[in-house]
């Protein structure tokens, strides 16, 4: 089973519900999506790291075969190229490395080079393989980080927690695809709801069943209550706000490791997601 947890912003509590859902979980792949800053691995502190280069191709034009014909140019439906002074020019963080502009040419004066983009960690705590990816500063798009991360995940483990990009993005698009139910992980506040309501209508357009997870709870927020009501969305646990669980989150600890009483929690809710995902 493959289990996506999501967010509509930072700070809500995905990371942290992601990594104590994969201890639950015994014998998974964590796998960190949010390639930008991912941060599972502060808590889950994986050893015997092995890391792996991740790169795309980058078309390298040749002015000197170039005959202008703009073909190239005309082709790229993601504008990632110019005409400029006789020639084209590519803008690279926008490339989607396709290679058509290359099998266009007609001079040959187009190739393509191999560029890193970021690395995927792999490495284990305990039962739990912990996948990180994690895009190199000023890159423009982790997905195809992303998409390693998850091919590593998905062929460690049979049971994968991935712990998506916080928003609504390509990314997080991306980081759902593979997955069989989504998490949602909501705060019980109107900026809460404002982007918790935006993760909801992604899962639902990708066709994922959902539950959502509120966080940081310290008395029900009536609009998040009757959103969930109006559409039929199971709240499959609230989380107390609790001095206990920052001071354990502060020491950069998983609360299911400190204590029985989070572990067991957790467990319930991977039984509860199991059950559903299964109907």
């Amino acid at each position: 089973m493959k289990i996506a947890v999501l967010s509509g912003k930072g700070g809500t509590g995905k990371t942290f519900v992601s990594t104590n859902l994969a201890l639950a979980a015994g014998k998974a792949a964590y796998v960190d999506c949010d390639v930008e800053e991912p941060n599972g691995r502060l808590f889950l502190k994986p050893e015997n790291i092995e890391s792996t280069s991740v790169k795309v191709n980058t078309p390298l034009v040749n002015p000197m075969k170039c005959s202008g014909c703009r073909k190239c140019v005309d082709f790229c439906k993601f504008h990632a190229m110019a005409f400029v002074r006789n020639h084209p020019i590519i803008f690279p963080a926008i490339c989607h490395s396709c290679g058509g502009c290359a099998l266009l040419c007609p001079e040959n004066a187009i190739k393509e080079t191999e560029r890193e983009i970021g690395v995927v960690e792999k490495g284990t705590h305990g039962d739990t393989c912990v996948i990180t990816g994690v895009m190199n500063p000023g890159e423009e798009s982790g997905v195809p980080i992303i998409k390693e991360a998850l091919r590593e995940g998905i062929a460690a483990e049979e049971n994968v927690i991935i712990d998506c990009p916080p928003g609504s993005a390509c990314a997080v698009m991306e980081s759902v695809t593979l997955s069989d139910y989504c998490v949602i992980i909501a705060e019980p506040t109107a900026f809460g709801l404002h982007n918790f309501r935006m993760v909801y209508e992604l899962s639902q357009l990708m066709g994922k069943p959902c539950c959502v997870v509120i966080n940081k709870e310290s008395e029900p927020y009536a609009p998040l209550e009757d959103f969930c009501k109006e559409h039929n969305i199971p709240i499959a646990l609230r989380i107390p706000y609790s001095d206990e669980l920052a001071s354990i989150g502060a020491k950069a600890d998983v609360a299911s490791e400190a204590k029985e009483e989070y572990r067991e929690m957790f467990k319930s809710l991977l039984d509860y997601i199991s059950r559903e995902a299964a109907k």
